[in-house]
């Protein structure tokens, strides 16, 4: 079959987007870059500064960081990646954590100064974290996304600068490109092999994690208790497979996923309903590679108007994604995935993102939910939500349009208003 005309653009966009990470990605960041700070430090601080944005300050506050031994917040992530931090592993960073730097990152967080200021200005992603010790400094700068370092500097030497600094790197393929009737075209005619092992790794990371969220301990097992109330059919099982992740990983699990739009959380919920459905009916490794292609673009594309880090609720587009993907694996092209994903989001597109935290799991749920019966309604009757309905517009297109718009600008006040009730203000 003739290759659509962003291919090659689409395979790297998987390439770049389904990269490993262990721990929820925010608090990950803010330890890369105190491990990048303390590389360049060259000796043991003495004090530590976390200049953050709000997102981020909302995204650490009461998760888990792995590897910490149960600890949370901002300081938490910073000691771990001053003493346990291995650099060169970017959002795996803190993957080799030995039970005697545990112990380290619990002294240091109380021998030493660990100062959090909220960044001034109105950017949405940034870290930079400074390390003092003697009359030395150095710190590590991120910015816009979780591996995006723009700058290194020890004292007054400037190890590294990103040209361009602030903006997104122009390494990173044009998001622009995607559209939904593309994305169908792209997987139909995809081969499995561009993309086979950055999903198969997609598929065996999100999968494991799950497993040992339906084991139970952790978070509000919002996983367990769907399929212990609400039984064991197939759509019940695709909302507690992802929700089963999220239970364990913003709870501090120490396995790593498979990340979406630099989230876990995203990654988990387009990727684990798809990978139920494909195996309920039996699906060939090769139609649910398509199928998670599918879900795992749709999410991205949504996400591209939204941006990283909003108040919007992120599970949101992944639920949208994962009923795409699930469509078009049973057989859904461009008309039924359209209307799937326009249902889904007049349903829920009003969620609000306060934090990475457990109750996540079950916003999770809320959303896979949401997705599968956008699906069945139109499945059913061609039922549907049509245009001037709300933020619905005529054409999919607009409609996520509509939904960027409303995340990335009329929702700004609405960010803001939940970090001053996060912190108490």
């Amino acid at each position: 079959m003739e290759k659509t005309p962003h291919y090659a653009s689409y395979v790297e966009i998987l390439r770049e987007e389904l990269i490993p990470a262990m721990g929820c990605t925010e608090p990950i960041a803010i330890a890369l870059a105190a491990a990048k700070a303390r590389q360049a430090l060259g000796m043991e601080p003495e004090k530590c500064r976390v200049e953050v944005s709000g997102n981020i300050i909302k995204n650490v506050k009461a998760v888990t960081v792995p590897n910490t031994g149960g600890l949370k917040g901002i300081e938490a992530a910073a000691a771990a990646g001053v003493v346990a931090g291995r650099p060169d592993l970017e959002l795996e960073v803190l993957s080799q954590v030995t039970p005697e730097e545990i112990t380290a990152i619990g002294a240091f967080l109380g021998d030493r100064e660990i100062r959090v200021l909220p960044m001034q200005g109105d950017r949405v992603f940034y870290i930079n974290v400074t390390l003092l010790a003697e009359d030395h400094s150095a710190c590590c700068e991120i910015v816009d996304y979780h591996t995006n370092i723009t700058r290194i500097q020890r004292d007054e030497e400037v190890l590294f600068q990103k040209a361009g600094g602030e903006s997104e790197t122009p390494q990173q393929t044009d998001r622009s490109v995607l559209s939904i009737e593309e994305i169908i075209r792209f997987a139909d005619c995809l081969d499995p092999e561009d993309v086979r092992e950055v999903l198969e790794r997609q598929i065996a990371y999100n999968t494991a994690i799950s497993e040992e969220g339906l084991r139970g301990g952790w978070g509000a097992e919002i996983g367990r208790t769907l399929l212990s109330v609400y039984g064991d059919n197939v759509a019940i099982r695709a909302k507690a497979t992802a929700a089963a992740g999220s239970d364990a990983r913003m709870s501090g699990c120490e396995l790593p996923v498979v990340i979406v739009s630099g989230s876990g959380n995203q990654g988990m919920t387009a990727s684990l309903p798809v990978i139920t459905y494909a195996r309920d009916r039996g699906a060939s490794e090769e139609e649910l590679l398509r199928a998670l292609a599918v879900a795992d673009l749709v999410t991205i594309h949504q996400k591209t108007g939204i941006g990283r880090l909003s108040a919007f609720c992120g599970a949101v587009s992944a639920g949208c994604g994962a009923a795409a993907g699930i469509a078009y694996l049973l057989g859904g092209r461009y008309d039924v995935i359209a209307h799937t994903v326009a249902n889904t989001l007049a349903i829920c597109a009003g969620m609000i993102c306060d934090g990475a935290k457990p109750s996540c799991a079950a916003k999770i749920a809320a959303a896979v939910d949401a997705g599968i019966l956008g699906y069945q309604m139109y499945m059913h009757g061609g039922h549907q939500f049509v245009g001037g309905e709300g933020i619905i517009q005529k054409g999919v297109e607009n409609t996520i349009g509509n939904v960027g718009r409303l995340a990335r600008e009329g929702m700004r006040k609405t960010d803001q208003e939940i970090l001053d009730i996060m912190v108490g203000r």
